[in-house]
């Protein structure tokens, strides 16, 4: 069974790379019933910015990143089973949790949420999750 790469022009790509060479990941694949999305950040689609904000405003962009993924395979986060959340600050876990929960309008996940650094400099949030189809 082949991998099927999938991307959405409403997410940032990887927006850091350089453009003369190619990233070696994916926004995501889908291998079977499964759909595994990358980590998505507070980057607009656009300007490959990070947005500006508190971490609502992150989290925000961050989960419409991840949504427009999602879509762009055919799934909605009625899909997801299982979300992993990289925080820079885990004191903006509560803020944080506040925009997921208001977003994911009663769709329930699991997940698992740490502190960490993420990669680029101004980025507070990083969501990846793993989906199934019927």
């Amino acid at each position: 069974m082949p991998k099927q790469i999938i991307t959405s022009k409403s997410a940032p790509t990887t927006g850091f790379t350089e453009a003369s060479k190619p990233p070696p990941i994916v926004q995501a694949i889908r291998f079977g019933n499964m759909l595994f999305v990358s980590g998505q950040g507070p980057l607009d689609p656009e300007t490959k910015t990070v947005v500006q904000g508190g971490i609502e405003e992150q989290t925000r962009r961050t989960l419409q990143n991840l949504q427009s993924v999602l879509e762009a395979a055919g799934a909605t986060f009625a899909n997801v089973v299982n979300m992993r959340v990289i925080l820079r600050d885990t004191s903006d876990f509560p803020k944080f949790n506040e925009v997921f929960r208001e977003i994911l309008d009663g769709e329930k996940v699991t997940r698992t949420c740490v502190g960490g650094t993420p990669h680029r400099t101004g980025v507070n949030v990083e969501i990846d999750c793993v989906a199934m189809f019927d």
